[in-house]
């Protein structure tokens, strides 16, 4: 078989035996079909077969990346989605090395997240108001978003039925279809329960049905994107940072966690996070602000 017929199993076999997402598929997809388009160009031929996927030419294709002037997190992307597929390929036979394995990426810039404020946080939280009832849902919705942690992927994924108000918990499918659970705070549960009485009118106006929890003006499941503009929308109206983005919120949810002294494992777990060292880098964000904070107040910093 060529690699253009070997990658349609591939990606059948990330999303049916790994869990993955419809995005991280599509993204697998797009990084492959590149590097096997770069690949046909190179050897002049019209397929590539196992014995052309060389750790030579996936050199050439790193080299070329970087020609092209792509950011060194998509050129990481890119070498990680052919190292995978060449750990598939050994897997299934095709290949006996993987020839991706010894390929280093490019050093990548440590950023810190960037976070609200808490205060900023609570003019947000109050820019929507509660006028109507896509105002009701917006603040239900921003209140999630912040009170849980989680991704908008999450936050539009939400079914009603994952939600037990009662005892402010929502069941959450993260990354890799992975269930977690998230808490949510008095404030969260009481917009989520006034958003879900003006849910249930707007369906029986609109007449449909949907267990999303999140709905759009016709009745249908919110998408990131829309929640994406409504946040835009919000942070216009209490003057904050434009650049804001609905991650933002997790990034504050968990940065404020640990200012508080909240356990880093428990954080950990309410983010989704596999890894600690994932977590940890909300750890620098709080010793990088005690470090400004020493420098303008001790007399000797």
């Amino acid at each position: 078989m060529t690699l253009e017929e070997e990658l349609a199993g591939f990606l059948q076999h990330l999303g049916l035996e790994k869990n993955a997402s419809e995005f991280t598929v599509k993204s697998y997809r797009e990084d492959l079909t590149q590097a096997l388009s770069f690949a046909r160009t190179q050897l002049n031929k019209k397929q590539i077969e196992p014995r052309d996927w060389n750790t030579r030419l996936l050199r050439s294709f790193v080299a070329w990346l970087h020609e092209q002037k792509y950011a060194k997190t998509t050129i990481a992307r890119r070498l990680a989605a052919v190292r995978s597929f060449g750990k598939y390929l050994c897997r299934a036979g095709v290949l006996e090395v993987n020839p991706a394995q010894g390929l280093r990426g490019p050093r990548q810039e440590k950023k810190l997240p960037h976070f609200l404020t808490l205060a900023d946080v609570q003019k947000l939280l109050a820019a929507p108001g509660d006028a109507d009832w896509a105002a009701r849902r917006d603040r239900a919705m921003l209140e999630t978003l912040y009170s849980a942690g989680l991704r908008v992927s999450e936050l539009v994924g939400l079914d009603v039925l994952s939600l037990d108000l009662n005892d402010g918990v929502v069941t959450v499918r993260g990354k890799g279809k992975k269930e977690r659970l998230a808490l949510l705070g008095p404030e969260a549960v009481t917009a989520i329960r006034a958003w879900l009485d003006d849910r249930t009118q707007l369906l029986n106006q609109t007449n449909k049905h949907t267990d999303a929890v999140f709905l759009n003006n016709k009745g249908g499941r919110l998408t990131t994107r829309s929640v994406g503009r409504l946040l835009a929308k919000h942070l216009s109206a209490a003057g904050l940072d434009p650049r804001t983005s609905p991650h933002t919120l997790r990034h504050s949810f968990a940065t404020h966690m640990l200012d508080a002294g909240a356990d880093i494992r428990g954080v950990q777990e309410l983010l989704g996070h596999k890894s600690l060292a994932t977590t940890q880098v909300y750890t620098h964000v709080t010793t990088q602000r005690l470090q400004d904070s020493y420098k303008k107040a001790h007399p000797r910093s």
